[in-house]
C-alpha cells in the first residue's frame, strides 16, 4: 500500500486513479475525499485496485448513523467508478486493515 500524500509524485496508473477519486465527494464535508483527508492509502495493479479510507469500523458507524450513510455513499461512487469499468477487483478497506466492500468479477 502507498500511503496517500498530496505532495508525493506516483506512477501514471496510479495518478490516474487519484484523478477519479477527486470526484468522490464526502456528503459531509462536501470536499472530495482527497481534500477531505479519507483516502489514507491505494494500491493499484493491473487488475486489482486496493483503497485504504481514513474511516473507523462498520460497528462505529452504526453507532453514530449519519457518518454510516455519508461513508456507505462514498463506497459506492467508488466502486460505480471502478468496479468492472477498469478494475476486475475492488477492495475497499478502512483504517483497521477491516474489508468494508469487495467487487470481485467471476
Amino acid at each position: 500500500m502507498k500511503v496517500y500524500r498530496r505532495d508525493r509524485e506516483y506512477p501514471q496508473e496510479y495518478k490516474e486513479v487519484l484523478e477519479e477519486l477527486s470526484t468522490v465527494i464526502d456528503p459531509i464535508s462536501t470536499m472530495n475525499i482527497l481534500d477531505a483527508g479519507l483516502l489514507a492509502g491505494l494500491d493499484v495493479s493491473d487488475n486489482t485496485l486496493k483503497i485504504w479510507l481514513a474511516v473507523e469500523s462498520n460497528a462505529y458507524y452504526n453507532m453514530i448513523g449519519g457518518a454510516a450513510i455519508a461513508h456507505s455513499k462514498i463506497i459506492g461512487d467508488i466502486m460505480e467508478r471502478f468496479a468492472l469499468v477498469k478494475f476486475p477487483r475492488v477492495y475497499i478497506y478502512d483504517m483497521k486493515n477491516n474489508l468494508l466492500a469487495k467487487f470481485e468479477k467471476k
